[in-house]
């Protein structure tokens, strides 16, 4: 069987695919139409958030197409409905890089709060001149309130982080989750008391119809002017020109990005505020979480390709 992989993935999921006939596309990451020409007469796909799997790519697949394994726990770059409609089954990684991108989520926080990228840009500039009492002055993070915006794995490997920290614990989701509400003594609130009491603001909610745009310029209206803002979910769940003008006022005190509205492009105004901390999607990159993703993707599209039920389907 043909299988084909969008990006070089570590070498531990490579090994999983040896009995396949396999293409590794060589362009990263791929343009468009380098990927629908590769696609033609695959049986199996293993993909990343960067390429773009709609009914397109999936009719250049052919009906041969039975399986695409995403290689991330999101799956916004998939149209599950194409692919139910042409029965190719969907899978992902979930849970193998909760740990590895909470540790992501809370360097951010840490960072944005004690300004740790304008004080290292003054260092390497030599500007640094001398100790001062009221130099870089940011927000102490110990026993603030740590309000989670999707409580899933990820935010609860966050809040457990926050706990050592002795921050109180606020959340809101679809529905309440009394099993962390006992355990991290969290409260349930909805999305607007949140934001207001809220002095830092962690985003790990999927990327839907719903929470595109959830945070804009009204819910910076009714933060904290000295909350700070963490994302490491999707950029679209932000307005980032809204997060822009925040900033740029001071409406808020700063905020930590690991994924933008439209990557790898950041919205100019970003990249000239001192108060932002940007980091290039790298929430899940450590060697290990990375070689436990590959391994999974590959583990689900050999086990559709095999005739049995992948570890991880999104739409079974």
């Amino acid at each position: 069987m043909n299988v084909l992989v969008t990006r070089e993935i570590p070498e531990a999921g490579l090994r999983l695919l040896e009995s396949f006939d396999v293409t590794v596309l060589s362009e990263q990451p791929p343009g468009r139409a380098e990927l629908l020409e590769a696609a033609h007469g695959a049986d199996g796909v293993l993909c990343t958030l960067t390429e773009k799997i709609d009914a397109e790519f999936m009719d250049a697949a052919g009906r041969s197409l039975k399986v695409v394994a995403n290689m991330a726990v999101g799956y916004d770059n998939v149209d599950l409905g194409a692919a139910k409609e042409r029965g190719v089954v969907v899978t992902n990684t979930p849970e193998v890089l909760n740990e590895t991108t909470a540790d992501a989520a809370f360097m951010l926080l840490l960072a944005a709060a004690r300004r740790l990228g304008e004080g290292e840009r003054i260092v390497r500039a030599g500007e640094w001149k001398a100790w001062g009492p009221k130099m870089l002055l940011g927000p102490d993070v110990w026993g603030k309130k740590l309000g989670i915006i999707g409580l899933g794995g990820i935010g609860e490997a966050v809040v457990r982080r926050a706990k050592g920290f002795g921050m109180e614990i606020l959340y809101t989701g679809h529905s309440r989750k009394e099993e962390a509400e006992r355990e991290f003594g969290a409260r349930y609130l909805e999305l607007n008391e949140l934001l207001q009491e809220s002095d830092f603001l962690s985003i790990h909610t999927p990327l839907t119809d719903e929470t595109r745009h959830l945070i804009g310029a009204e819910e910076f209206e009714k933060m904290k002017s000295e909350a700070v803002l963490v994302n490491t979910s999707r950029g679209p769940v932000v307005d980032e020109a809204a997060l822009a003008d925040a900033l740029e006022s001071r409406r808020i005190f700063a905020a930590g990005l690991d994924v933008y509205e439209e990557e790898p492009e950041v919205h100019p105004k970003l990249l000239k505020l001192e108060n932002v901390v940007l980091t290039p999607h790298i929430g899940s990159a450590s060697i290990e979480t990375r070689d436990k993703m590959a391994t999974l993707a590959a583990e689900n599209l050999q086990a559709v390709l095999s005739g049995k039920e992948p570890l991880h389907s999104v739409n079974p």
